[in-house]
C-alpha cells in the first residue's frame, strides 16, 4: 500500500527565525517555493564575471539604482532567492529595515555555468511572479544572455538572445552593455 509523503513548506518568516536561532548555515541555501535549497558552489569563473559586472554596473548607473550581489530578496510569501545581481531601485536606507521586494528589482541577473536550467525553469517564473520587470541569464559556457521582460503571471512575454559579439540594452532602466566588456 502506497503511503502519500507530505512536505512541509516554510515561510520566509519561518526561513529568518530559522536563521535567528542558527538552524541554517549563514551561506549556501535559499527559499524557493517554500522549500530550503542548497545553492550550487560558486566557482572562479562565476565570481569573476559578478565582480566584473558589479564594477561595470555601478560605474555606468552611479547614484540612479543599487546594485545588490548576491543578497537576498523577497520574491514571495515561500520564496527568498538571493539572485548574483539585482538593480534594485535606489532608496537613501539602502533597504535597511527591510530585504527588497520582487518590486524593488529593476534588473535581475543570474550568471550560469552549471544551474542555467534550474534558474530558467525554476527561478525564472518565480521572478515573473513577483513583478521583476526584466531578468538576464548570463550563460558562462556559451558567453551569451538571454533577456526576459513584461512579466505576465509566470512567464516572460518577450524575450532577446544576445550573443558574444552584441550588446544587450535593458529595457527597465537605461543601459546598454557590450558582452565582450563582461566576457573578455
Amino acid at each position: 500500500m502506497a503511503t502519500d509523503v507530505q512536505r512541509r513548506l516554510f515561510s520566509v518568516t519561518e526561513y529568518h527565525k530559522m536563521g535567528e536561532a542558527g538552524i541554517l548555515p549563514e551561506k549556501g541555501v535559499e527559499l524557493i517555493n517554500g522549500e530550503i535549497v542548497e545553492m550550487s558552489p560558486i566557482g572562479s569563473k562565476h565570481a569573476k564575471i559578478v565582480k566584473k559586472l558589479n564594477k561595470i554596473l555601478g560605474v555606468l548607473l552611479g547614484d540612479e539604482a543599487i546594485i545588490s550581489i548576491q543578497d537576498p530578496i523577497i520574491a514571495n510569501d515561500l520564496s527568498e532567492p538571493e539572485p548574483d545581481v539585482a538593480v534594485l531601485k535606489f532608496r537613501s536606507d539602502f533597504y535597511e529595515n527591510e530585504l527588497p521586494h520582487g518590486t524593488d528589482v529593476l534588473l535581475l541577473i543570474e550568471v550560469s555555468d552549471t544551474t542555467l536550467a534550474y534558474d530558467r525553469d525554476i527561478k525564472l517564473p518565480l521572478y515573473a511572479t513577483s513583478g521583476i520587470p526584466e531578468c538576464w541569464l548570463l550563460d558562462l559556457q556559451k558567453k551569451q544572455i538571454k533577456a526576459f521582460w513584461q512579466p505576465e503571471g509566470n512567464t516572460y512575454n518577450c524575450q532577446e538572445l544576445v550573443l558574444l559579439d552584441g550588446v544587450i540594452a535593458s529595457k527597465s532602466i537605461k543601459l546598454e552593455l557590450a558582452l565582450t566588456e563582461v566576457f573578455k
